[in-house]
């Protein structure tokens, strides 16, 4: 069982996937808040029916899949909708998180929330890894990544913590804005030795 939980967060397009990558290879079992997000409102699921009943049935694909693109337009024009969705969809991903944190078997785990100061998750971990860049290499990351058009990535930005506010509550922190793959994965490793030893002292 890990003795200790690192919660990674950073903003859209910070380079979050790539940094948990590096300590998959580790051995270190990372917990995606992102993964579970979507495993909540699977198929035939409680919540994914839920929404059917709030939104209509246009928001089930022909698959039985959540139609996600349409949800995201939805929640980010309407507040009252986005709270709602919040209000379902959180307490599911909570527990969720919590059981898998603590069973956990490498000898510390990595929690990755993109939303971990947005959710009240802070509770729920030990330390506070955060992964910055600029807001102009999220922008044109997203941008690139996604296809999608600068006013959908600014609304995406703008539903998240600010930068400062990350930095603020941040215990550690990787700079990815123009760090090469190799200075990653040094970072990385530079980490692990010392999450490894805090697990000494725990």
């Amino acid at each position: 069982m890990s003795k200790l939980v690192i919660g990674l967060t950073g903003g859209i397009g910070s380079g979050k996937s790539t940094v948990t990558h590096y300590f998959q290879e580790l051995g270190i079992e990372v917990i995606d808040a992102d993964i579970i997000a979507r495993e909540v409102v699977a198929i035939d699921s409680p919540a994914l029916k839920a929404i059917a009943e709030n939104f209509g049935d246009d928001y089930i694909q022909a698959d039985g899949q959540l139609n996600r693109g349409l949800l995201r337009s939805k929640i980010f024009a309407n507040e009252s909708d986005k709270l709602w969705l919040n209000k379902l969809l959180h307490p599911l991903i909570r527990t969720q998180l919590i059981s898998k944190t603590a069973t956990a078997k490498s000898s510390y785990c990595i929690l990755v929330a993109p939303l971990l100061i947005e959710n009240n998750l802070l509770h729920l971990v030990n330390r506070v890894l955060v992964i910055d860049v600029t807001e102009e290499t999220q922008l044109e990351r997203t941008m690139h990544r996604d296809s999608s058009s600068l006013k959908e990535v600014k609304a995406i930005l703008a539903s998240q913590t600010s930068r400062s506010e990350r930095l603020a509550v941040a215990d550690d922190i990787i700079n990815n804005d123009k760090a090469s793959l190799s200075e990653i994965k040094a970072m990385v490793l530079s980490l692990d030795k010392k999450y490894l030893a805090l697990t000494t002292m725990l």
